[in-house]
């Protein structure tokens, strides 16, 4: 090959580098040394500091080819070339770079500190990893949902954010004996939860608790200790159905199936309803359906349609004398009350014969005994046949006297009236 001409390596040193890997050179490994007949060095190579430290870096090169000299070099952070006056010449073959109060990685793979020859050509690059060691991990959860499985879940810490890539692994043995364990099965239910699915026993209290470590330090969250039976849940109540109550304008039917999953064991169940009116967001929970499967809402307004939700809390399995643990509430289901037969103000309404004690009191009684509802949907064992006889009994009544008002002739409407005065 003539000596004037470069060889394919030297013309391919000489072109500036795609963008892509040089964003993806902390991920695949720093280069060493440029693919020209030169070579460099970063020292410190792949260092880990603090946010807010500073660092002193420097690039030197070996061989001296044309634009491989200090004079010729330059830096780049993170794709970004930095200002000139950053660096500084050390000899004829090393370039000094001084960083302060160094910012969090923007990458948590770490962030490219990268040498270049005066071309642009890549000679040499490392890893800059600036970040927080963990925090403690805190607020650990854990639920089974048939009791051979096990799910837990934490808060990574006061801050959460450490800029580096931080490991957390959840650990747990039986209380007394038995060695570590270490749970393999992550962000099963967010990212930073893990799913223990078998091997579990009964009846023997278990120590939990999670580790989190990355290149700055470790850290170790307190001890959970917990017995299976006590953190039993289950699925949302299915079959949920709504259903009108008659025609009682004022009330719905609220039916479902207890959850399949805990089927075939011994325990005791209780159930909370919520529901809302279609056009606001405000749910009001009903806290007394005991272990009933269905439940009447009262004191509902009429002709609007609501959302119910139910969800369950299985306790007392096996004996256990834990509260338990609630389950998810139930897809929303729609129904809507029937609306009102009686007429509003103004309507013409039948007033009273003369000689006929008003229904005033009647009324009144009504009005109070619905303003307790309203406060107090009662989901008891209470029988309701003789409340339901007499709301009957009501609306019959009105509607007849309202039919009657609407078919005596004007004549006749006078006389029942009774004689002007």
């Amino acid at each position: 090959m003539p000596a004037g001409r470069r060889g394919p390596a030297a013309q391919s040193a000489r072109r500036p580098p795609p963008l892509l890997p040089l964003l993806l050179l902390c991920v695949l490994g720093a280069p060493r040394a440029g693919s020209g007949a030169h070579t460099a060095v970063i020292s410190p190579q792949d260092p880990t500091l603090l946010i807010g430290s500073s660092l002193q870096a420097t690039c030197s090169v070996h061989g001296d080819p044309p634009g491989a000299t200090a004079e010729g070099l330059y830096w780049t952070l993170n794709g970004r070339r930095l200002p000139p006056e950053l660096s500084r010449v050390l000899n004829t073959s090393t370039l000094a770079l001084a960083l302060a109060n160094l910012n969090g990685s923007r990458q948590q793979s770490g962030d490219n500190l990268v040498c270049h020859a005066r071309d642009g050509s890549i000679l040499a690059g490392s890893c800059l990893y600036v970040g927080l060691p963990p925090e403690k991990p805190f607020n650990i959860s854990c639920w089974s949902k048939n009791m051979k499985d096990l799910t837990c879940r934490w808060t990574p810490g006061a801050h959460g954010e450490t800029f580096l890539h931080t490991n957390y692994s959840l650990k747990y043995k039986l209380r007394w004996y038995g060695q570590d364990n270490t749970c393999e099965e992550y962000h099963t239910v967010g990212p930073h939860s893990c799913h223990i699915p078998k091997d579990l026993a009964l009846f023997t209290p278990y120590e939990i608790w999670v580790e989190a470590t990355n290149r700055l330090g470790s850290a170790r969250s307190d001890v959970l200790t917990l017995d299976i039976l006590d953190v039993v849940t289950t699925d949302p109540p299915p079959d949920v159905h709504v259903s009108r109550v008659g025609g009682l304008e004022d009330q719905l039917s609220v039916r479902w199936v207890s959850p399949p999953a805990l089927k075939d064991f011994l325990f005791q169940a209780k159930y909370q309803i919520r529901y809302r009116v279609e056009d606001s967001v405000d749910w009001k929970v009903v806290d007394d359906v005991s272990n009933q499967t269905s439940c009447r809402l009262a004191g509902l307004k009429p002709g609007t349609v609501y959302f119910v939700q139910v969800r369950c809390n299985p306790f007392g399995i096996y004996g256990s004398k834990k509260a338990g643990i609630w389950s998810e509430w139930s897809h929303p289901t729609a129904a809507s009350t029937p609306r009102s037969e009686r007429p509003g103000p103004g309507g013409g309404a039948c007033e009273p014969r003369g000689g006929e004690p008003s229904s005033g009191p009647v009324r009144r009684e009504l009005k109070q005994f619905l303003g307790w509802l309203k406060k107090h949907a009662y989901c008891s064992n209470l029988s309701f046949r003789l409340y339901d006889q007499w709301r009957a009994w009501m609306q019959k009544s009105h509607k007849t006297r309202n039919q009657d008002e609407g078919i005596l002739p004007s004549s006749r409407r006078g006389t029942a009236r009774g004689p002007a005065r």
